[in-house]
């Protein structure tokens, strides 16, 4: 049969897209850069996947009778909050859970909560759409290589080989090898868990086996990627390093998926074969189908008004000044620093730099800084501190400030024993709470002391940066902030709490000075 969709709807449908077009044009632009990333290379084919769904419930959705319904209005207007979080707070991401919300929110309205649950499998599938922050990236992915990295070495030790593991280097006694964020296994996880999630909506069985099913996935793509990593050691020292890194970065990307489906599948089956809860699910089933029997035959569909619905006319007058607002306001006043960094004096107290040193111009053109001081400056004794503080005029998408926590470890840094300390920073009663972290890489250990400065606050977290700039934004048209990190050796023969001395030394010799040059409250 025929399924015929009136032309006013794919008019509304198609009004609507450009709409959101048109208001998340810079959010939709950095998705699609994303997507070239080999992390997220996946989520370009997640819109084809969903629009199969959708059309194989073409024939539900057209014998539904479309009800408008307001309670829509809940997340449409929650996601038109979080476009203005990201808008004004900094961040994309933010911005893409405001698009997904919004398009469930205006598919809602107009079609009601019974086309809604027809629906819901593939709004699941487009939330996997959309690139985590850089941050939240990092983190996994560095997570990601040490597992990978502990569980590759066990594997290497099973097969009678000597390794041992430091950070995310393995090494096998004639070379080491290195587990870098490309070989962390993000890449594979997100396709697998994506894959597992389908997989469990065919599959027919009781809720639980599902979830397990789902859940799976992810030590499934962490085991394989180690076994890739252990299978590499191996090759590395009977075929020679040429073999071991074709295989590596070629065909053994293809082995985790041609091993890992199959395993799905035989889960699937095993999971089909505990016939305890096999009557209850086909119960459910039964139950479900009848429920979708009930609702079709109690709602009567109300009258279609086309473009004169109140809540179209509404959801379009929302969105249209949500884009005049964010285009014609300007919410971020630039806040020039006090006096340029490169004054700061090279000599603080006992402590005294060289000179400053310069950020290459592919750092620069990441960062996108206002100005910047890095330099190392060391005491009487000889001991070193690396001083750096970036400052940015006004914090926008893409031009906001980067934590050393995102960084750091995507240059090999692991992050251990973090956490926050409070340092006095002069005679009087003030101090400031700031991060702490004891970093180690083969080879090297460092402290660092972080912040961010914010208009006279001290915060420890880029989720409070995302917050305060949006609070500014809206009510002090400010968004000016800085970065300040201090970093330090650790000596041979010295104890962690040496380097915490020599840290809030100089904390306290260049704070007082560094207010010099920050912009304040006012």
């Amino acid at each position: 049969e025929e399924i015929k969709i009136k032309p006013i709807s794919w008019a509304i449908a198609g009004l609507y897209c450009i709409l959101i077009g048109i208001v998340y044009h810079s959010a939709l632009k950095t998705m699609l850069r994303g997507w070239g990333h080999e992390d997220y290379s996946h989520c370009a084919l997640i819109p084809f996947v969903m629009l199969y769904f959708i059309w194989e419930k073409r024939k539900t959705l057209s014998d539904m009778p479309s009800v408008p319904s307001y309670t829509g209005f809940v997340p449409f207007l929650l996601g038109t909050g979080l476009y203005w979080i990201g808008e004004l707070g900094g961040e994309f991401y933010t911005q893409y859970l405001s698009i997904w919300l919004l398009v469930i929110g205006l598919f809602w309205l107009h079609n009601g909560w019974d086309k809604i649950k027809v629906m819901s499998f593939p709004f699941i599938l487009m939330f996997f759409m959309f690139p985590f922050p850089n941050f939240i990236s990092v983190r996994i992915s560095f997570m990601l290589q040490l597992i990978s990295s502990k569980i590759g070495v066990f594997m290497l030790q099973l097969y009678g080989m000597t390794a041992y593991r430091e950070g995310n280097v393995i090494d096998i006694g004639y070379t080491q090898l290195q587990v870098v964020e490309a070989c962390s296994g993000l890449r594979y996880i997100m396709p697998l868990m994506i894959l597992s999630l389908i997989l469990a909506y065919w599959f027919k069985a009781h809720m639980w086996k599902r979830v397990f099913l789902f859940a799976s996935s992810i030590p499934l793509a962490i085991f394989m990627n180690s076994f890739r990593i252990a299978v590499t050691g191996i090759l590395y020292g009977i075929l020679g390093p040429k073999v071991a890194e074709a295989f590596f970065h070629g065909f053994s990307g293809w082995l985790i998926f041609l091993v890992a489906v199959p395993m799905l599948m035989g889960e699937m089956w095993m999971l089909k074969k505990l016939s305890f809860a096999k009557s209850k699910a086909q119960q459910n089933e039964k139950i479900e189908d009848e429920m979708k029997e009930e609702v079709t035959v109690s709602i009567t569909p109300s009258s279609n008004r086309g473009f004169f619905q109140p809540v179209f006319l509404v959801s379009v007058i929302i969105l249209i000044s949500t884009f005049v607002f964010s285009q014609g306001v300007e919410f971020r006043e630039k806040v020039p620093i006090k006096k340029p960094l490169d004054h700061f004096p090279l000599t603080v107290g006992e402590w005294s730099a060289r000179t400053t040193e310069e950020l290459e111009e592919k750092f620069l053109k990441v960062l996108k800084l206002s100005d910047y001081i890095m330099a190392d400056y060391k005491n009487a004794a000889g001991k070193e501190v690396n001083f750096y503080v970036a400052y940015y005029e006004s914090q926008r998408k893409g031009e906001s400030i980067h934590s050393p926590e995102t960084c750091l470890p995507g240059s090999g840094w692991d992050f251990q024993n973090e956490g926050t300390v409070t340092v006095a920073v002069t005679n009087n009663p003030f101090s400031v709470k700031i991060n702490r972290a004891y970093m180690v890489k083969p080879g090297a250990q460092q402290v660092t002391y972080f912040w961010f400065s914010l208009r006279g606050r001290t915060v420890t977290h880029l989720w409070q940066v995302k917050l305060y700039n949006f609070w500014d934004a809206l009510t002090r048209q400010r968004t000016d902030g800085a970065l300040i990190r201090l970093v330090t050796p650790l000596y041979p023969s010295e104890s962690l709490e040496d380097a915490d001395r020599r840290l809030k030394d100089f904390m306290k010799k260049t704070l007082p000075v560094l207010e010099e040059f920050l912009p304040g409250k006012s």
